[in-house]
Formats: C-alpha cells, sequence, structure tokens
C-alpha cells in the first residue's frame, strides 16, 4: 500500500474524536442541566405545597378559634339552606374567600373580611430565598343545628367545611400547588367509656383495692338480681396516666389516652400506665390527641341555704316542689318535684334546692333540678321514680364563689335505680369541687363533671353506669359496669379534625 494514500488521515481521526468528544460533552451538559432545573421544579413544587398547606392551617385556625357561627343577631340560621351540600345562601353555596379566583358570598361582611386577612399571607423559603404566596377559600359542606350536648341547655351548629388553598412562587420558574381539606367536628358519644379523667398529669385515674370494671346491657335487664356481665367494654380513658395497684383490680376492656409507655410516671415523663399488681385485659390504645369535653352550662343559683331533710314536714320550709309523706309521695319518705328542663330563668318554682343534706329517703322523678349542694348521712337514699330526672350541681359558697371542696357526699347506700338504666339519673357539675359516691346493687347513673375530681369511697360496692371527671379514684373495690346502651345515648362535641388531604399541581 502507498503511504502517499495515507496522507491526512490523523487529521481526519482527530476531527472526529474532537466531534464525539465535543457531543458527549454537551449531553453531559444537557443532562446536569436537566437534573438542575428538575431538582429546582421539585423543590419549587415542594415550597408550594408547604405554602399551601400553611394556607390550609391558616384558615382552619380562624374558623376554629375566630369564627362565629350562625343564629346570632343579623345572621339567623334560618336564612340558610341546610338540607344540601354544599350549605347555600340565596341559592349559592356558602364560601368564604381570599382568593380572587374564588368569589366569598358569606352574608356577614365582618366575617369576609376576618377571613379575607386570615386567608392568604405570605413567606420566604429558606432553600433558594424565595416567597411563597398562599390564598385560601373554604366551602360550608354542611350544618346542622338540632343537636343539643349533654349538659347544655341550648342548641350547638355543628359544621363541614372545604377548605382549598393555592400555594405560588413567582421566579425565573413559577410554582403552584393546590391542597384541598376537610374541616370537621366530629359529635361523639359522651359516654363512651365506663370513666374517663380529663386531667393529663400522673395517677388521673386510679384503680386500687380491687377496684374493677366491666360491661352489661340494661335492655335486656330483666330488673331482678344482677345483669349478665362480659368481661369486655369497662373500657377507662384519660388524658393522662393509670394507675394501678392490688389484685384483683381489673380493668375488664381497654385503656385510651394519648400518653405512651409502661412504668413510672413523673411530671416530666406521663407515661400511659403505671401498674403494680394490676391487670388491663385488653389493650392500651394510643390516643391521636387529648379529648375534651366541654363544660356543661352553669345551673341559676339556687340558693345556699342548709336544709335537712329528716322526718317531718316543717323540714321542707321554704321550698317550693318539696313534700314529705303524703299521699302522691311514699309514706315517711321525701318527694322533690321536678322544674322542666331546661329550667327558666327564676330561684322560684319547682326544680330549686339549696344545699340539701338527706337523712331519709328523698325520691326523685323526671325532669330537671338545680341544687347547690347534695349530701347524704345517716342512711338517706335517692330514689329515682322515673327518669331522666337530670340534677345540675351549681356548687357555689354563700357569696356566690365555687365551691372548692366537697359539693356531692353521697357516702352510704344513697343512690337507687331500680332499672338500673343509668340515664334514668344524671348528676352535671361544671365546678372543681369534690364529688364522693358510694355504690349499692341499684345504684345506677351517669356523672358529667369534667373539672371535678370524683372517688367512690366504698367497699365492695356497684356503680351501674358511667363517670367523667378532671381526676377519679377507685381504691374500695367499687365495681364499675358499663352499660354498653350508652354508647347511643348521650353526645357531645369532639375536636376539629382536618382530615382528607389532596392535592395537585397547575
Amino acid at each position: 500500500m502507498s503511504r502517499a494514500n495515507q496522507k491526512g488521515i490523523a487529521l481526519i481521526m482527530t476531527l472526529i474524536l474532537i466531534f464525539v468528544l465535543s457531543v458527549m460533552s454537551i449531553s453531559l451538559m444537557f443532562i446536569s442541566q436537566t437534573e438542575t432545573w428538575s431538582s429546582l421544579n421539585y423543590r419549587l413544587t415542594s415550597q408550594a405545597r408547604d405554602g399551601a398547606e400553611a394556607g390550609i392551617n391558616s384558615a382552619a385556625n380562624y374558623i376554629v378559634n375566630s369564627y362565629t357561627e350562625p343564629g346570632g343577631v343579623g345572621d339567623p340560621i334560618s336564612a340558610y339552606t341546610t338540607n344540601v351540600s354544599p350549605v347555600t345562601y340565596s341559592g349559592q353555596p356558602v364560601i368564604l374567600s381570599a382568593n380572587t379566583n374564588q368569589a366569598s358570598n358569606y352574608p356577614v361582611s365582618s366575617v369576609q373580611n376576618a377571613f379575607n386577612t386570615s386567608g392568604k399571607g405570605s413567606g420566604s423559603a429558606t432553600a433558594g430565598n424565595v416567597t411563597v404566596n398562599y390564598n385560601t377559600y373554604a366551602k360550608l359542606l354542611s350544618m346542622h343545628t338540632a343537636f343539643k350536648p349533654l349538659g347544655s341547655t341550648t342548641n350547638t351548629t355543628v359544621q363541614t367545611w372545604q377548605i382549598v388553598s393555592d400555594g405560588t412562587i413567582g421566579t425565573i420558574r413559577n410554582a403552584k400547588v393546590e391542597v384541598s381539606a376537610i374541616l370537621e367536628q366530629h359529635i361523639i358519644p359522651t359516654f363512651n367509656y365506663a370513666v374517663f379523667a380529663t386531667a393529663s398529669g400522673c395517677s388521673a385515674l386510679q384503680f386500687g383495692g380491687g377496684g374493677t370494671t366491666n360491661s352489661y346491657d340494661s335492655s335486656t335487664y330483666s330488673g331482678i338480681g344482677t345483669p349478665t356481665y362480659s368481661a369486655t367494654m369497662g373500657d377507662v380513658g384519660t388524658n393522662g396516666n393509670l394507675a394501678t395497684n392490688g389484685s384483683p383490680t381489673t380493668i375488664n376492656g381497654d385503656l385510651f389516652t394519648p400518653r405512651t409507655g409502661v412504668g413510672v410516671c413523673t411530671s416530666n415523663n406521663v407515661t400511659a400506665w403505671t401498674d403494680s399488681s394490676g391487670t388491663i385485659n385488653g389493650s392500651v390504645v394510643e390516643l391521636p390527641q387529648s379529648v375534651n369535653y366541654p363544660n356543661p352550662t352553669a345551673p341559676i343559683a339556687p340558693g345556699t341555704t342548709n336544709i335537712d331533710l329528716k322526718n317531718k314536714a316543717s323540714d321542707c320550709a321554704g321550698m317550693t316542689g318539696c313534700s314529705y309523706d303524703t299521699p302522691s309521695c311514699a309514706a315517711g319518705d321525701f318527694c322533690l318535684a321536678p322544674g322542666p328542663c331546661p329550667l327558666p330563668s327564676s330561684v322560684t318554682g319547682n326544680g330549686f334546692y339549696p344545699n340539701l343534706t338527706l337523712h331519709g329517703n328523698v325520691h326523685l322523678s323526671a325532669g330537671c333540678y338545680d341544687i347547690d349542694t347534695l349530701a347524704e348521712n345517716g342512711g338517706g337514699t335517692i330514689i329515682i321514680d322515673s327518669g331522666p330526672a337530670i340534677v345540675n350541681i351549681a356548687g357555689l359558697d354563700s357569696s356566690g364563689n365555687p365551691l372548692t371542696g366537697t359539693v356531692i357526699a353521697l357516702t352510704g347506700n344513697s343512690v337507687s335505680n331500680p332499672g338500673l338504666v343509668p340515664m334514668n339519673f344524671q348528676i352535671i357539675y361544671g365546678g372543681s369541687g369534690t364529688i364522693n359516691l358510694k355504690g349499692g346493687s341499684n345504684a345506677s347513673g351517669v356523672v358529667y363533671a369534667p373539672n371535678a375530681t370524683f372517688s367512690f369511697n366504698s367497699a365492695n360496692a356497684d356503680w351501674y353506669g358511667a363517670i367523667v371527671g378532671n381526676t377519679l379514684t377507685d381504691l374500695g373495690h367499687t365495681a364499675i359496669h358499663y352499660d354498653r346502651k350508652l354508647q347511643n345515648k348521650a353526645y357531645t362535641l369532639g375536636p376539629w379534625m382536618l382530615d382528607s388531604f389532596t392535592w395537585k399541581k397547575d
């Protein structure tokens, strides 16, 4: 082969290699730039979504903490159409908006303006030093007003809102993310547990000395003997810690608490359960958040005169509706006439009674009673003739200030509710005083006192029903029998919940 024919081949190969290397370099640069833009897009999308979620939380915070629900002067509920979803006003969905793409038609301008302030905003993202803006609107999906929580004298409005928030970033590359969530307040059973202690610290709930829980069904009880017990559904709950000690102390059900862990409880480390030879025949269930029981409506102060109901008609002096040993009452017993529910805004007429001490049997019937304090001394028994008999405890001293001492002391065989239907005898108390009860074979009722210190001070006794208190102690071998029918007999408002999150990128 002639060498002359190969002249210039090195130059050609060099040019080809340079071309290949250039293509590879350009490809690498393009890939690197694509990854950079992809990373930037992901960061901007994440930041925009964070901004949108901030808008959701800001709008929810306004609705939960600042918003005034319809029903007041100038905003009657009758102006809304509530049997459709979403709720409408003047034929249009009810909307609060801080988003220029969605008009607001809420009928109260002050609410519109307040939401407009809360429903939009901006903030700086740390990464990239960009500004994230959010704009929200809220649509009223449902509104119910025919609901009266236990202990309340007025109907409560229950709403469900859909909140939609746009998070936007305007830079060399824009980003926009829409997040939607449902904000709703659930209606929950008031008495979902045999006992619930609202306190959040150690020993909020104490069982010892053989104290126990189980359950029964009042609808199947014949009224003769003892009902059939189940070693399940005797659940207990607390926002704090359960302390158990002493065999055969037994919780025949689950423990519900937002706390976790089993062991020593301290103020800096509140565990779910501190056990010394007690038993939970179920599970320790972690609640997603603390349970808040609303304060009951304060009763009309019936006066603080001390009245002893002993053994003569004159013991009823000064109290309308009190009778003794009459044809309409049991022989040798007292009868207290109830007033309507709710009681009128007056301290006259049936249903208003001051500080009562029971030395003899006292009969209650269906209706409402406002009583300042209630005590048993000398074998007296409250006998439920018909129900529901609702006892609202005021718990005030002579100056009208809330008592911090004992407001209820029923320490003998002091309650007889023969049908063992707990809702037939209701004790409602909103103060922080002390309640002492002693059970018996016919002791049945519910106690709703979310701020009170509560104790069973009886040995080998029974209580059929359920209790809500701030702290609760059962150290005297009292058996608390939870009536499973209570799960659909009384209700209260649960906490607001944000759920059903969805999002999309525009």
